[in-house]
């Protein structure tokens, strides 16, 4: 496991830099990786270089898609103590693009949440779910036609 530490620690950090934006808890989230490797070193054992380069990447991701995840359901029960309040509350138009939202396939919330709430580029969200940035753009369109459709009902 030391081995793997080494040679691969500096530049998972720098790739979960990248999905925070923010290095330090790019650091912390690369150390959770590894506290998962260490959870799964009999697994890992058997595999090839490569895979066990693939697996602390796509755990990486998973971890970091599971805290967003977290984040947004916490912010949508924050938000909804606000619906039924009035309109002039705040967090009340958050709240209901929040439930428009919810509409929406989970694949096209999190592309949608991933870039108009956090603010990751076409190119940086193709990378993070191995898909060309063509193929973001064309699905966040699709999204944005579905929202349409639901607002115009």
């Amino acid at each position: 496991m030391n081995e793997l530490y080494a040679q691969h620690f500096e530049a998972l950090a720098r790739f979960c830099s990248t999905l925070y934006r923010d290095p330090e808890k790019g650091a912390d989230l690369a150390q959770e990786t590894f506290l998962r490797a260490l959870e799964h070193t009999d697994q890992l054992s058997g595999r090839t270089e490569q895979e066990r380069r693939a697996w602390l990447y796509r755990t990486a991701k998973n971890l970091f898609l599971d805290e967003a995840r977290r984040n947004a359901r916490f912010l949508k029960r924050q938000q909804l103590l606000y619906e039924g309040e009035g309109a002039e509350e705040p967090g009340y138009a958050q709240t209901e693009a929040c439930l428009l939202l919810n509409r929406l396939p989970a694949e096209l919330q999190t592309l949608m949440r991933l870039r108009y709430v956090e603010g990751y580029s076409a190119a940086e969200l193709g990378e993070l779910f191995h898909m060309p940035p063509a193929t973001v753009r064309t699905k966040l369109m699709r999204a944005r036609q579905l929202l349409k459709k639901e607002l115009f009902l």
